[in-house]
C-alpha cells in the first residue's frame, strides 16, 4: 500500500502512515538532533538531580550494610556470623540482579517513567522492612527485594538520563551521577557514627534506625520525580509522536526560551518505523550477534568492577574490625575519607572519558585500579599497614575504580540500540553482578573468617587480575562514542534508510 502524508505533527517531525496499521507508521523526526543541540540548563540539572538520585540511595545501603556488620554481629537478638553477613549481602545483590532483568525488560517495553515509580515504591518498602528482621532469614529476604527496587532502578534511571543529556555532556554527566553513589556512603556512614554510638543510642535500635533514613530519603525522591518527563527518544519509537514533540518543545522552551529552528542546519532527521514493542528474539540476536563485540565488552567490564567493588566494599568493616581491631561503632569514620576519594575520582577524570576518549580513560582506569589493589594487597598481607594507611591506600585505588565502574554502566548505556537499551543495561548489569559480584560478599567473608592475611591477599589478587583483563579487552573492543549522539553510536533498530 501507498504510505499517505499525515499532517506534520508539529516542528521537524513528520508522520506517514499506511492506515489502518499501527505498527506500520513511519517518523521522520529531529527529536534526537534537538535534544543534543541543547546547551546545560536548569532543566539538566534537575532531571540529574531527581534520577541520580538512585545511586545515592545505593551508596547509602551498601554503606549501611558494611558499617552496620559489627552492631548486627553483636546484636543480642540477631547475632549475626561473618559468614550470615556475607550472605545477607550476597541476597541484596542477587536482589538486585532478578530486580534489573525484571523492571529491565519492562522499562523498554511500558516506559521509562512508569518504571521508575514502580522501582523507587518497591525500594521504600522492602528498606523499611529491613528495619523490622528479626531473624537471618528475613534480614536476608527484605535485603533482597532492597536490591531488587535498586537493580530495577538502575535500567530505568540509566537509559532515561543518557537520553535526556545532551552527547557533549554524556561522559562527565554519567560518571558523576553513577559516582554520586559515594554521596550516599558518606550519608551512611555519617548515620552510622551516630546511630551505633552506645552513649547516644542502644546500638541494637540504632541498626534498625539507620535503615530507616533509606525509606525517608526515598520519600522525598518520589516527589522529586513528579515533574521528570517521560524519554522523548523512547516515546517517538513506541508511537506516540505527538507526546514526545510537546515534550521536546516544552524542554526547549525552558532551557532557550523558544523552540528550535527546524531550518538550523545543524539539525538532522531520521526516519523511524514506529513499533509498540521489540520482540525478546530480536533482543537476543541484537544483543548476541549484530553486537557481540561490544556484548563481550559490556559483560567483562560489569563483571571485573562488581567483583572488585562487591567483595572489597561489602567486606570494608569486617576487615578493619577483625584485622585492625576497630570498633563497630568507629568504621563510619574510616568510610568517610575512602567515599571521598571515591566521589572525587569521578569528577576530576569523567571531563577525560569525552575529551581523551573512552578508549583511553577505560583502559587507563581499570588497569591502574588493578595493579594499585595488587600492590596493597601485597603490603596488607605483610603487616606493613595501620588501619590509617589502609584506607589511604583505598582513597588511591578507588579514585581510579570509581570511574571506571562507572565507565562499565556508560559503556553498555550508549553502545546499544534504544529499543533495547534498558534490558541491555539490566542483562550485563545482572551476568556481570552475578558473576562478580554475588559470590565476592560470601568468598571474602569465608577469607576473613580463616584470620589469615595471606588468603585475604589471594582475594586481592583475584580482584586485581579481573581489572587488568578487562582493562586488555576495554583497549581491544571500546567504542569511540564521546560527544556523538546515541543514534549514530547505536543506530536504532527501527531505523530506516
Amino acid at each position: 500500500m501507498e504510505l499517505q502524508h499525515s499532517p506534520a505533527v508539529s516542528h521537524g517531525t513528520t508522520v506517514r502512515a499506511t492506515a489502518p496499521a499501527q505498527d506500520d507508521r513511519i517518523i521522520e523526526t529531529d527529536i534526537p538532533s534537538r535534544l543534543d543541540h541543547l546547551t546545560w540548563s536548569g532543566f539538566h540539572t534537575r532531571v540529574v538531580l531527581a534520577l541520580g538520585i538512585t545511586w545515592i540511595l545505593d551508596g547509602l545501603e551498601v554503606t549501611l550494610a558494611g558499617a552496620l556488620s559489627g552492631a548486627l554481629k553483636q546484636s543480642p537478638s540477631l547475632h549475626f556470623s561473618n559468614f550470615d553477613l556475607g550472605i545477607a549481602n550476597s541476597g541484596y545483590l542477587a536482589g538486585a540482579v532478578l530486580g534489573a532483568l525484571g523492571f529491565g525488560w519492562l522499562t523498554d517495553r511500558i516506559g521509562r517513567r512508569k518504571l521508575f515509580f514502580i522501582t523507587l515504591a518497591v525500594y521504600l518498602t522492602a528498606t523499611a522492612a529491613t528495619a523490622l528482621s528479626w531473624s537471618i532469614a528475613i534480614y536476608t529476604l527484605f535485603r533482597f527485594l532492597t536490591g531488587a527496587g535498586i537493580g530495577g532502578e538502575y535500567t530505568a534511571i540509566n537509559s532515561t538520563i543518557q537520553e535526556l543529556v545532551p552527547a557533549r555532556y554524556r561522559g562527565w554527566t554519567d560518571l558523576v551521577i553513577n559516582g554520586s553513589f559515594w554521596i550516599g556512603a558518606a550519608f551512611g556512614a555519617s548515620s552510622a557514627i551516630i546511630l551505633l554510638d552506645p552513649a547516644v543510642i542502644d546500638p541494637d535500635l540504632g541498626w534498625r534506625l539507620a535503615y530507616l533514613i533509606g525509606a525517608c530519603l526515598g520519600l522525598i525522591v518520589l516527589v522529586m520525580r513528579m515533574w521528570i518527563p517521560e524519554s522523548p527518544r523512547w516515546l517517538m519509537i513506541h508511537g506516540h509522536p505527538e507526546a514526545a514533540e510537546a515534550i521536546v518543545a516544552d524542554i526547549e522552551r525552558s532551557v532557550l526560551g523558544h523552540t528550535q529552528d527546524a531550518a538550523r542546519p545543524n539539525l538532522t532527521t531520521i526516519r523511524l518505523r514506529m513499533r509498540d514493542h521489540t520482540p525478546l528474539t530480536e533482543v537476543a540476536r541484537t544483543l548476541f550477534s549484530s553486537y557481540r563485540t561490544r556484548a563481550l565488552l559490556g559483560l567483562v567490564l560489569m563483571a571485573a568492577q562488581a567483583f572488585f567493588y562487591n567483595a572489597i566494599f561489602f567486606t570494608f568493616a569486617l576487615v578493619l574490625t577483625d584485622f585492625y581491631g576497630i570498633s563497630a561503632d568507629a568504621v563510619g569514620w574510616y568510610i568517610l575519607p575512602f567515599a571521598a576519594g571515591n566521589f572525587i575520582g569521578p569528577v576530576l577524570l569523567g571531563r577525560l572519558f569525552d575529551t581523551l576518549g573512552r578508549r583511553t580513560m577505560i583502559t587507563f582506569t581499570y588497569g591502574a585500579s588493578g595493579i594499585l589493589l595488587a600492590l596493597s594487597g601485597y603490603l596488607f598481607s605483610i603487616g606493613v599497614l595501620s588501619a590509617r594507611s589502609q584506607t589511604v591506600a583505598w582513597m588511591v585505588i578507588f579514585f581510579f575504580a570509581s570511574p571506571a565502574a562507572s565507565a562499565a554502566y556508560l559503556t553498555v548505556s550508549e553502545t546499544f540500540p534504544l529499543e533495547v537499551r534498558a534490558l541491555a543495561i539490566a542483562l550485563f548489569y545482572a551476568i556481570g553482578t552475578g558473576v562478580g559480584g554475588v559470590a565476592g560478599p560470601a568468598l571474602f567473608g569465608a577469607l576473613i573468617d580463616t584470620g589469615s592475611r595471606d588468603s585475604v591477599f589471594m582475594g586481592y589478587l583475584l580482584g586485581s587480575a579481573l581489572m587488568i583483563a578487562a582493562a586488555l579487552v576495554a583497549w581491544r573492543y571500546s567504542v569511540a562514542a564521546e560527544r556523538k549522539s546515541l543514534e549514530s553510536v547505536a543506530r536504532p533498530l527501527a531505523f530506516l534508510e
